[in-house]
């Protein structure tokens, strides 16, 4: 998968509820619904509980971030 790709998926998911899961260093992961609230050329912000989130295209490649529509 390369970023055009996810960026395109991205833009389809834009104002839908989504599943986020990010895994984060020494085994600590962290799991969220919300909705994604824009989307921009090297990142994607999602509001969760009110407040947003940013995160990078390039941590879903790699898999550092799991994101699913809810």
């Amino acid at each position: 998968m390369n970023l055009d790709i996810v960026r395109e998926r991205f833009v389809t998911y834009l104002h839908k509820k989504v599943s986020v899961h990010v895994y984060g260093m020494r085994n600590k992961s962290e799991e969220f619904i919300g909705v994604v609230s824009g989307v921009y050329p090297y990142v994607f912000t999602v509001r969760v509980n009110g407040r947003e989130r940013s995160f990078n295209y390039s941590d879903v490649v790699i898999g550092d971030i799991v994101v699913n529509l809810a």
